[in-house]
């Protein structure tokens, strides 16, 4: 047994069964995408709110530490969304606040010697991550978009996970056990 197994194993009861090795994920790739760009935004996010002088000073944006922090809370948001059943939200609200950290980043930040090279790196790496939180947030929400004026419809579902015909006939097993215990002398 492999070490993932071990590891996956620590918390069941007794009498659970086992996993006795680990699969490829089931998720396809842009939900996979997603996720990942989730947990950016966690750390992304942390790194604001606990930081933000750093981040502030590095961008030559002292004074707004503030504003640091709000746009740290921001990206938390964004990532608990992209992490969350409600993914495609949250990667098109990454994109909106990719938006507005390019804005803030060039309205901002001071024109200095000192921060120019820094200013540019950043407005760079935002310049590609909007691009792929754009081309995620729009293959994940066309993977699961129903399309216009769909309904989803369980007309073919019965709540039955073997089918009503099984039930209906675990149903008359039980009845005939219970008829049968009923009877005098019967153990």
């Amino acid at each position: 047994m492999g070490v993932m197994s071990n590891i996956t194993n620590i918390a069941r009861s007794e009498g659970d069964p086992k996993i006795l090795s680990a699969g490829p994920s089931s998720l396809p790739a842009v939900d996979r995408l997603g996720r990942a760009l989730g947990w950016f935004s966690l750390g992304l996010g942390l790194m604001e709110l606990l930081a933000p002088r750093t981040v502030a000073r590095t961008l030559g944006m002292e004074g707004h530490e503030g504003l640091v922090r709000a746009y740290g809370a921001r990206e938390i948001g964004a990532g608990m969304l992209s992490l969350s059943t409600e993914r495609p939200l949250g990667l098109w609200s990454r994109v909106a606040g990719d938006a507005l950290d390019i804005g803030t980043v060039m309205t901002v930040a001071r024109r200095n010697e000192r921060t120019r090279g820094a200013v540019g790196l950043a407005l760079a790496v935002l310049a590609g991550v909007a691009a792929i939180d754009l081309l995620a947030a729009q293959a994940v929400t066309a993977k699961h978009s129903r399309g216009a004026g769909s309904r989803r419809s369980y007309k073919d579902r019965t709540g039955y996970p073997n089918g009503l015909e099984a039930a209906r006939g675990a149903a008359l097993q039980m009845e005939a056990w219970a008829g049968q215990a009923a009877r005098p002398g019967a153990a």
